[in-house]
């Protein structure tokens, strides 16, 4: 959940720049990809689980 609610600011962040950023930009990638990162090994957790749930029935 912080993953998301990390990826939602700095997305909210660098749109909100008319121009972005440079110096803070790296940080912000990098924290987003490790965020991101984070988010899909949850998401594809959750859906191995699912898809052995729906297979045993």
């Amino acid at each position: 959940k912080d993953g998301y609610e990390l990826l939602k600011k700095n997305a909210a962040l660098l749109e909100s720049q008319e121009e972005p950023d440079i110096d803070n930009l790296m940080k912000i990638v990098e924290e987003s990809m490790i965020a991101y990162k984070a988010c899909k090994s949850r998401v594809d957790a959750v859906q191995q689980a699912l898809n052995e749930t729906f297979k045993e029935n």
